[in-house]
């Protein structure tokens, strides 16, 4: 028989999903960039003194959201960038981070490495949530654009001409404004590259390597049913190279779930960008329909009401002064 074959399986040999334990909120302290821990110590206490009332806030926020009676559950996390640009050793810089959050009486439960986005042990996020990535076409158009698996671009609308290339004889059609799929009154259009094609390999983009982070925050994502990058002790010694650590890093013995039904990230203005884009990825990624029904329901139990859409169910601070503001 040649073509497509029909196959049949037990529902029961299909993987079965695994359920991760949630808190209420992960609460992400900041990112750790080369140039960011280049300013030292100081500089990151500088950082946590200004998350710190951020922090008590969204606690007071949350109580205040649960029903009466119910303590919340929120962890506390903190993203390093080794995939762009490694530096200094995982021991030194968590070091750092802890000592400085304490001062200010924070306390870090999770450190996560950029890189483990991408690749996490035998698994690669960020392929997955690519093989996830559904298009979303602008009304009244065919779809007919390369998806974005091929070019390693998304966008929120209609592009505009110029966009492609036009047979060289064909009639000028004059200039015509992108269009925002789903606009209030007037369009933000937005392309964002997800990827690009380098000389060593592909290389993700900054913007998409922080969607595969809220996703992996809220609990989404999922290979052969297990759950991707669970978080592992620190045990007894810290890594001392940024092959050794795991794509998560549990330092809290005691602390409360990495994933949680919502995020709040607290990051520099300048920032602000990169993840509006995240916001775009996130609202084209079809993620497993069992894996959404099980956290919905897990929430209903608890009376919490969920937003359908993931884009709703994460949050930010951003800071002023993005010159000297840690991220």
């Amino acid at each position: 028989m040649t073509g497509l074959e029909a196959r049949f399986q037990e529902r029961s040999a299909q993987p079965r999903v695994e359920q991760l334990p949630l808190s209420h909120l992960s609460i992400e302290l900041g990112h750790l960039y080369m140039e960011d821990f280049e300013g030292g110590v100081e500089q990151l206490r500088r950082h946590f003194g200004e998350v710190r009332p951020w922090v008590s806030a969204a606690r007071e926020r949350l109580t205040g959201m649960l029903p009466p009676g119910r303590p919340p559950r929120i962890s506390t996390c903190f993203l390093i960038d080794d995939y762009f640009t490694e530096f200094s050793t995982p021991d030194k810089v968590i070091a750092q981070l802890v000592e400085a959050a304490g001062d200010h009486g924070l306390t870090i439960d999770y450190v996560a490495r950029e890189a483990g986005c991408a690749r996490a042990g035998d698994v690669r996020p960020a392929e997955l949530v690519l093989d996830r990535l559904v298009a979303d076409p602008p009304p009244d158009t065919d779809g007919v654009w390369p998806p974005p698996q091929e070019i390693g671009w998304l966008t929120n609308g209609d592009r505009p001409p110029g966009s492609s290339a036009a047979p060289a004889m064909s009639r000028a059609q004059g200039w015509r404004p992108p269009t925002q799929n789903a606009k209030n009154r007037h369009s933000i259009f937005l392309a964002v590259e997800i990827f690009s094609e380098e000389p060593g390999g592909r290389q993700w983009s900054c913007p998409y390597l922080a969607s595969v982070w809220q996703l992996m925050r809220l609990g989404m994502l999922r290979c052969d049913g297990r759950p991707v990058a669970p978080p592992e002790p620190a045990g007894d010694r810290l890594p001392s190279s940024w092959q050794e650590m795991p794509a998560v890093l549990r330092l809290n013995p005691k602390a409360q779930p990495f994933s949680a039904y919502r995020t709040l990230s607290m990051l520099a203005r300048r920032f602000q960008s990169i993840e509006a884009a995240v916001g775009v990825v996130i609202g084209q990624v079809a993620v497993d329909e069992e894996v959404q029904s099980q956290v919905r329901e897990r929430a209903a139990g608890e009376g919490i009401t969920l937003p359908a859409d993931l884009v709703q169910r994460i949050a930010y601070v951003f800071d002023g002064d993005t010159t000297r503001v840690l991220v």
